[in-house]
């Protein structure tokens, strides 16, 4: 019973993955362009350019953010990204984050990133910056709409900085024209 229920699911992953292949073989071709929200779960801020709003014992941090990417070939795309986050956790403070990266669709739906994430906070010593590593799943909606669920791990590149490594999962939404 076992053998049989592995053996449908592998007949069931394989038609599926042969028909969204067909169905958004175009929207990660070279030469297009992609356009990206994504909403972070945990606090903003981070090396996170997503939108995102915490609040707790009546203190609130809210972010938003965009990126952007070019299709440099096909399933590869060169990113970038820009967010702000302002917090009233520990006094006011306020961040503008950027990031570049490169991201690549694994069977055209399968979204791996790397990216460089740098973050200019107020007031801070010393500014944070991350290396990220982004792996998750695309679900195409029609011929330029995307939902991307992953997980992204951010680590922290300097020790100095108020920063921690992280974990976010975020649910992007993204337009492929």
């Amino acid at each position: 019973m076992k053998k049989l229920m592995l053996t449908a699911l592998a007949v069931v992953s394989f038609t599926f993955a042969n028909a969204q292949d067909a169905d958004n073989a175009g929207q990660t071709a070279e030469g297009k362009w992609l356009i990206e929200a994504n909403t972070g779960f945990g606090a903003p801020g981070n090396g996170n350019t997503s939108f995102g709003l915490t609040s707790r014992d009546g203190e609130t941090i809210w972010g938003i953010g965009l990126e952007g990417g070019y299709f440099v070939m096909d399933d590869l795309a060169v990113k970038a990204g820009l967010g702000y986050n302002d917090s009233s956790f520990d006094g006011d403070s306020s961040q503008f984050i950027y990031k570049i990266g490169a991201k690549y669709y694994i069977m055209s739906k399968i979204p791996v990133e790397v990216s460089y994430v740098g973050e200019s906070v107020e007031d801070a010593d010393e500014n944070a910056s991350y290396l990220g590593i982004q792996a998750g799943y695309a679900w195409f909606l029609g011929d330029n709409v995307s939902i991307e669920p992953g997980l992204r791990y951010n680590a922290t590149l300097n020790e100095d900085a108020d920063a921690e490594s992280n974990i976010q999962f975020n649910i992007g939404f993204a337009l492929h024209f």
